[in-house]
């Protein structure tokens, strides 16, 4: 051994896969993803616009002097 061989040895890259085919059935998916994604990306938006949901103030206890 060579001092210059110290620590780990980085593994040997692969190889990029090449895209699958896909059926229908998976691209129906993705585009179901897709949609969900966009609506909930709305849906945090137009929540942030928004104040507080529950603004009945402080709840007072039901003692009286």
């Amino acid at each position: 051994m060579s001092g210059r061989q110290g620590g780990k040895k980085k593994p040997l890259k692969q190889a990029k896969k090449k895209k699958s085919d896909l059926d229908e059935d998976d691209l129906a998916f993705q585009r179901k993803q897709r949609e969900e994604a966009a609506a909930l990306k709305k849906a945090q938006s137009q929540a942030g616009k928004k104040g507080p949901l529950a603004t009945g103030g402080i709840k007072k206890s039901g003692k009286k002097k």
